[in-house]
């Protein structure tokens, strides 16, 4: 039987708690005022945190914390860069109320900030994005969300980028909305895998969302905060500039890394309008190795079928093979030798759409589920949700597969990557 235990917290401190792989655990604000990624938390009433959870409750002047169930860590820290993410907050907001007040005055002027979180893996970008977004939604702003990161996914399942407005701070345990978000499959976790599939895709969401922005005067002053990946050297880094030039952002905030931070400024320092703030991570954030990060994926395809808390049910559903069409991104040569002058070598094309053959491999595969109408439309298109083969019959020509809600798949056409998911 594990005991409640109290912890008396001082200005700006925080409580460091990682919630064990198989327990849950619960929480309660006995008393002053406390925030879990910039998410205030209700006065006396318990929250309770899934296994695998890993956050800081902090407090600005203090506050009481009850905690009930075994934890792997817990501890509490004075040193955190709060009151810096803070300030940052409330330049970008002074930001946001110019924009608004010159909306009368042109795209350019009624344009807030457009902020992009960079740095290595395990620097803690997805919890100052939340803090960020959290504290904007607090003060009525409805900030657009938009996540780059395919290793991990914060909106959706691994694989993909989306975006989607945050309305009202995020909740500590069920994390992002999921009202209407964007979505682009990529299909692996990855950028390596197919690179120049990764830019159109991501120069595909800044267009969708310029548009509706171009639509909507208080998301464009709201602006975005935006997500990236952990990987900033190489072609990691190449895509980085990639994402900055494409959603036009002018606020990069750098966490945790100064050689990112100095190159990142030479090559900007054209650029008048672009300001790189360098920011320390925190030192809860806990690095995490490729097993761990890799079961963290699994889980969040879990989630997305069975919920945070199992309290979901798929449903499996049989199909023909002749009802889908499956399709791979990238892949096979863009014409053929005789068509090539003298000594050239066809090169694969990283966007060209390859017709799959129904088959055993697709066992275990997580495929997304298109809203394209037409086959030259699936690469611009977003889409609806994503179905996990459970089972391929060769011989009856059946497909098996587990989808989040009953009835027809909205779309016949399915997208393949990597994503493979064993259901435990």
């Amino acid at each position: 039987m594990t005991t409640s235990r109290q912890f008396m917290l001082g200005k700006e401190s925080e409580l460091r708690i990682e919630v064990g792989m198989e327990t849950s655990i619960r929480l309660r604000l006995n008393s002053g005022a406390a925030e879990i990624f910039g998410t205030e938390l209700p006065p006396e009433n318990w929250i309770t945190f899934p296994p695998r959870h890993k956050f800081a409750v902090f407090t600005w002047n203090g506050a009481t914390i009850e905690v009930n169930g075994p934890s792997e860590v817990e501890y509490v820290a004075d040193e955190t860069p709060m009151v810096s993410y803070v300030n940052v907050h409330a330049v970008l907001n002074a930001r946001r109320a110019s924009a608004k007040g010159s909306s009368a005055g042109g795209a350019d002027s009624s344009q807030g900030p457009r902020v992009i979180v960079v740095g290595p893996t395990d620097s803690g970008k997805s919890s100052l994005s939340m803090m960020l977004l959290s504290w904007a939604s607090k003060q009525s702003w409805k900030p657009t969300f938009v996540d780059l990161d395919i290793g991990q996914g914060s909106i959706t399942i691994p694989g993909c980028i989306a975006a989607t407005p945050i309305e009202m701070p995020i909740d500590p345990v069920e994390g992002i909305p999921l009202e209407m978000p964007l979505v682009y499959f990529f299909g692996h976790t990855m950028p390596s895998a197919n690179a120049d599939l990764y830019k159109v895709l991501v120069k595909e969401l800044a267009r969708i969302l310029e548009r509706q922005f171009a639509g909507n005067a208080e998301a464009r002053a709201a602006g975005m905060v935006i997500n990236t990946m952990g990987w900033v050297e190489g072609v990691g880094y190449e895509l980085l500039l990639h994402a900055i030039e494409a959603f036009n952002a002018n606020v990069i905030l750098v966490l945790g890394q100064e050689k990112l931070c100095s190159m990142l400024k030479d090559v900007l320092k054209s650029k008048s309008n672009v300001d790189v703030v360098k920011l320390h991570k925190s030192g809860g954030v806990v690095p995490r190795n490729p097993k761990v990060r890799q079961k963290a994926r699994s889980y969040k395809i879990r989630e997305y079928f069975y919920g945070l808390t199992s309290d979901l049910s798929p449903h499996s559903n049989v199909a023909s093979f002749s009802d889908f069409f499956v399709f791979r991104i990238g892949g096979g040569p863009q014409a053929p030798r005789s068509a090539l002058p003298i000594g050239a070598e066809p090169s694969a094309d990283p966007t060209r759409l390859v017709l799959v053959n129904i088959n055993r491999d697709l066992l275990h595969l997580v495929l997304a589920v298109s809203y394209a109408k037409e086959q030259d439309q699936i690469i611009s298109s977003n889409v609806a949700g994503f179905i996990y083969i459970t089972d391929i019959d060769i011989q009856r020509k059946k497909i098996t597969y587990l989808a989040p809600c009953p009835g027809e798949l909205p779309s016949r056409y399915l997208i393949e990557g990597s994503l493979t998911w064993l259901e435990s």
